[in-house]
């Protein structure tokens, strides 16, 4: 039987005005009960209130991750100045030149952590002082009184019976602090053969025979370390300072070699390279004024800009404790020159040239 096309339609059409109908009657109470409630403030401003709270964290965000990184930080030197006490004690550590104001730092600190020090210098009187000054106040308990050498790379002819003394004052070494420099400011023509041999005696043969002297003993207990305090000018050759940068650059060449060939026995080798060692107050005049407004004069003075004692004594710590292999601490000025002798090395000789000045008079600094 044929179906009427226009029943289905108007059935289909009633069918639409029931559901509508039924729509409306379940939401028109909801509607009703809405449009009753009272329009505080609080409602009325809810949906901005809201915005505001999603919006307060994501302001906090950077605050929050400042303080926390500072927290971490915090934490982590604690961390570190805790366990650096705790690396050291009970190591024997060997300090050349504990007399100069980077040696007393360093023996300050070493001492603090309860390491047994060997310590050497030129001068017996001075080693008596500051062997005073690191017993007086402290705990016996938790240090050790330190052994004093005297000890001069001046005199190579001792050295043989210096390392054996060094040597026997515990029978072994466990860190090698090879701290000893002698710097020199001249034009190349006005330095002596002699100067030149006491230069290369100081900063090169006396910790190349003193670090083959104790290397034995690390060798047979398959543990040890030793560390040159050298300079950035072992890197980077400076206007006169010929015989010391090159003084500098024999050590850092033969260390470099010293650090591959004992690796295999759990030997570390490290060096430093920093800028000239400033007093906490530099006496005035001890380096000549740049000229005014002149680049290369600014760039060359920047290049022997010094650290203090005590924050190279504190990286010395921390190179011995974390085993660091090779340390540069300058600052950006003696950085970019380092890069630019590599990648731009005629650009550099020709701003060192510039800054040249025309006369110097050649005087050793201790």
């Amino acid at each position: 039987m044929e179906v009427n096309p226009g029943w289905k339609q108007g059935k289909f059409f009633m069918s639409r005005l029931f559901v509508e109908e039924l729509g409306k009657a379940m939401v028109a109470p909801l509607i009703q009960k809405h449009q009753h409630l009272p329009q505080t403030p609080s409602s009325a401003g809810l949906l901005p209130v809201r915005a505001a709270n999603m919006a307060l964290p994501s302001v906090m965000v950077l605050p929050l991750l400042i303080v926390l990184a500072a927290g971490v930080y915090y934490i982590y030197n604690e961390v570190m100045q805790f366990m650096s006490k705790s690396l050291v004690r009970n190591k024997v550590v060997v300090i050349t030149d504990a007399v100069s104001g980077l040696g007393t730092e360093c023996a300050h600190l070493f001492h603090k952590g309860g390491a047994r020090l060997i310590l050497c210098g030129t001068s017996w009187d001075k080693l008596e002082s500051l062997y005073d000054y690191l017993t007086n106040d402290a705990d016996p308990r938790e240090t050790f009184a330190p052994k004093l050498v005297i000890l001069d790379f001046s005199d190579m002819d001792s050295m043989e019976n210096v390392v054996a003394e060094v040597v026997e004052c515990y029978g072994c070494v466990d860190v090698l602090i090879c701290n000893s420099s002698m710097k020199l400011k001249a034009q190349v023509q006005s330095v002596s053969l002699e100067m030149d041999r006491n230069i290369m005696d100081i900063n090169y043969f006396g910790p190349n025979t003193l670090a083959k002297g104790v290397l034995p003993t690390m060798i047979s207990r398959r543990s040890g370390h030793i560390l040159l305090v050298n300079s950035i000018q072992g890197r980077l050759a400076v206007p006169f300072r010929s015989s010391y940068a090159a003084s500098k650059h024999a050590a850092q060449a033969f260390f470099d070699c010293l650090r591959a060939e004992v690796e295999e026995f759990g030997i570390v080798v490290s060096t430093i390279s920093h800028t000239f060692i400033n007093a906490s107050d530099p006496p005035p005049g001890e380096e000549p004024a740049p000229k005014p407004n002149t680049l290369a004069a600014f760039i060359t003075s920047q290049l022997t800009h010094g650290v203090r004692p005590s924050v190279l004594a504190n990286e010395i710590m921390q190179t011995v404790n974390r085993k660091k292999k090779e340390v540069v601490l300058a600052h950006p000025i003696p950085r970019v020159a380092l890069y630019l002798r590599s990648l731009f090395p005629s650009f550099l000789f020709a701003v060192l040239a510039a800054g040249v000045k025309d006369s110097v008079l050649a005087e050793p600094m201790q």
